[in-house]
């Protein structure tokens, strides 16, 4: 009899274990990170090449862990009433299913998976040979179970095999992280840059182009003297050259040719040509997507290019270098003399001009205005109010107070943004 204790005994800790084991696996196999596993395998880690094809059949994973996990408990509580009922009668029924209750939440749940949450990849890596060798032995009871299951739940009108996840590899990427941000693990510049890049299939040419209204353009038939000087006092080392009227871009004239033909002719200036000095224009749509522009760019060896509208009309410019600013945030060289237009005041409001885009504002202040409807802040009050708004007018959008402090004929100049949670 005491022979008899001793074996059962040992064999319901020894269930325990089993069911410990299954209890961690489920929590690793399904926590660990399937990037972090595609790295480790580039590696050559041959153990996370187990884990990835195992997570890719889910369902099989799970039913052959929650089917060894059942068998372990089953078993052991089986076990522990037959012991007790024998040692204290009826009542040791009661006191097994109390004792395995706590034992089997215990060490078969909690502690195992607390680990597996907190060590998933190495807790996965390590039980992954194991797992598969289950996997694949119990594998026709897992397909006759899945073929129970799916439907069963066809009944119910779930179509399992129509499952998809619901966010794209995109929106999982920005999900990720904005997560490790929170977390502290990405400073605000790093999160601002990477989810910079996943925008640029959101973003098309017209959200990031400069716009003809500040465009810096030369007139063909202007002296050569005076283009020259306009070209040193620009900063700029492109411009497009129109001819007749301002839309009528008939060239890109490049800072460096100009300079270089000037040169050929010793300094005179007189005897420059600007038509044999300018190359020929690029138009591009307002409305390609902005990832295409660079891919354009890059493809073509150029950083410039004219931004036209559906009736060919300009409507400015876009170079390479704003793409880039999209992703890395604004960039000064000692040429750029304009300010960023946002400027901060004591009270934590901030004077804006117009024509400062909401993502510049959305990166400096980790604000949320929303960049769908409009580009920049002053569209973004037109676009809330339904109207051209006076000076002096206040409005409350999207946890913002903004007053129209400045307006040049219909175009609002200045803004005054508040917080709300400041007000």
């Amino acid at each position: 009899m005491n022979f008899d204790l001793s074996i059962a005994a040992v064999a319901i800790v020894a269930l325990l274990l089993i069911s410990a084991f299954f209890s961690g696996a489920e929590t690793a196999l399904t926590a660990t990170s399937r990037a972090r596993l595609t790295e480790l395998e580039r590696r050559g880690n041959w153990r996370s090449s187990i884990v990835l094809s195992l997570t890719k059949t889910r369902e099989r994973l799970i039913g052959a862990l929650l089917l060894g996990n059942n068998i372990a408990i089953i078993t052991a509580s089986a076990l522990a009433t037959a012991l007790l009922v024998e040692a204290f009668g009826d009542n040791g029924a009661v006191i097994a299913s109390a004792v395995m209750t706590v034992l089997v939440f215990i060490f078969g749940e909690v502690m195992p998976k607390t680990y597996a949450i907190v060590y998933p990849d190495r807790f996965a890596l390590a039980v992954a040979p194991i797992v598969r060798v289950l996997v694949a032995v119990l594998g026709p009871i897992l397909v006759a179970v899945e073929f129970f299951v799916k439907n069963l739940l066809g009944l119910f009108g779930v179509n399992v095999s129509n499952a998809a996840n619901a966010l794209s590899a995109h929106d999982e990427l920005r999900g990720t992280i904005d997560l490790h941000h929170k977390e502290g693990s990405f400073i605000t510049n790093d999160r601002n840059m990477l989810g910079g890049i996943l925008d640029l299939q959101d973003l098309e040419v017209l959200d990031a182009m400069i716009h003809r209204t500040k465009m810096v353009t030369i007139d063909a038939s202007d002296e050569p003297e005076k283009i020259v000087k306009q070209v040193l006092k620009s900063g700029h080392t492109r411009f497009p050259v129109w001819k007749d009227k301002q839309d009528n871009i008939v060239g890109i004239l490049h800072a460096k040719n100009l300079f270089a033909a000037l040169q050929e002719n010793d300094g005179d200036s007189t005897k420059l040509k600007i038509e044999g000095v300018m190359g020929s224009p690029w138009f591009v749509p307002d409305t390609r997507p902005l990832a295409d522009q660079l891919k354009a760019f890059l493809r073509r060896k150029t950083h410039f290019a004219i931004v036209v509208d559906e009736y060919g009309e300009v409507q400015g410019l876009i170079t390479l270098e704003d793409i880039i600013e999209e992703i890395i945030g604004d960039i000064k060289d000692e040429h750029d003399f304009v300010s960023s237009g946002i400027k901060p005041q004591a009270d934590g409001s901030c004077i804006v001009e117009g024509t400062v885009p909401l993502r510049d504002l959305n990166r400096a202040f980790n604000w949320e205005l929303p960049d769908e409807e409009a580009t920049t802040i002053a569209g973004l009050v037109i676009h809330e109010a339904r109207m051209i708004p006076d000076v002096g007018q206040v409005f409350n959008f999207h946890g913002f107070r903004l007053e129209v402090l400045k307006k040049r004929k219909h175009q609002v100049t200045s803004v005054g943004i508040t917080p709300e949670k400041l007000g």
